[in-house]
């Protein structure tokens, strides 16, 4: 039995500390991930600079500033749950949607290209298209407000959904895992106040969708023709061809567009909605 003893003390002495650390570190970086998807870490920074204030308060013995920091306190917690109520109301929706072990569910070069040219072919005809792209939040609650497919990604079958007013035309399509998961699926509106006026129901959905996750949303205006994607409460409007392409390969792949495509943007015309 003393090989067992000495498994057990390599296991105290070595393992325990190093599986400690690993699984910190890894539950920290995923907590910092989601903080700053949601933009949650908002609440974070100024939870550590009152946090530090009270630190010196507490070090140069600023009696006045302690008892008015202690008296705040309880309605700062209350303060900050009705202030941050919508970056809350994210963080929670996306920790208990987050996989963090799943197949990859991004799509191909071909499969996005595929989509492109029926948002092109679509666009030219003025019928409205919306897809989404899931990354790491799982939709399986959107997949089943719509009509399962599960079918090969191909312009021709993108086209038949979203050019003539079938069952499933004003619905979004969902692909993930190089398929096309469901169609017809019901998206969550935006709780933006400052969208546009001209920006209709389509729109209003693709950035409702990127608000609640992580996912990348591609919308064709029923109306203008304009191409869009919406990402992260933000809508990048009426793309070339090329810059579709681009952005949509490193927003689905990364989660962001990249130095050359952020130095690129202007200003946001409002809230949520930026011209490229």
């Amino acid at each position: 039995m003393e090989w067992l003893q000495r498994l057990v003390a390599l296991y105290d002495d070595f393992l325990v500390p190093i599986f400690d650390v690993v699984i910190l570190a890894f539950l920290l970086y995923k907590a910092y991930e989601l903080l700053v998807k949601t933009q949650a870490v908002q609440i974070v920074k100024g939870a550590g600079f009152l946090a530090l204030v009270y630190v010196v308060a507490e070090l140069f013995r600023l009696s006045t500033l302690r008892w008015v920091l202690n008296a705040l306190a309880p309605g700062l917690v209350v303060a900050v749950a009705v202030i941050f109520q919508p970056e809350l109301r994210k963080l929670m929706i996306r920790l208990g949607q987050t996989e963090l072990f799943k197949p990859d569910s991004k799509p191909k070069l071909v499969h996005l290209e595929a989509v492109i040219a029926a948002a092109q072919r679509l666009a030219e005809e003025r019928r409205g298209m919306l897809i989404v792209f899931p990354r790491k939040v799982n939709l399986r609650n959107i997949i089943e407000t719509g009509v399962k497919v599960n079918a090969d990604i191909s312009s021709a079958l993108i086209i038949a959904v979203f050019e003539f007013d079938g069952p499933l035309h004003d619905g979004a399509m969902v692909i993930q895992y190089g398929r096309i998961a469901a169609a017809g699926c019901f998206l969550p509106l935006s709780e933006q106040q400052d969208i546009k006026k001209s920006f209709g129901t389509r729109h209003r959905a693709s950035l409702g969708m990127s608000e609640q996750s992580d996912a990348v949303v591609l919308v064709v205006s029923e109306e203008t023709g304009a191409i869009s994607i919406a990402f992260d409460g933000k809508l990048y409007y009426d793309l070339m061809p090329e810059e579709l392409t681009r952005k949509l390969m490193n927003l689905i792949e990364r989660g962001n567009l990249g130095e050359t495509e952020k130095s690129s943007e202007e200003h946001p015309v409002a809230s949520g909605v930026s011209i490229v």
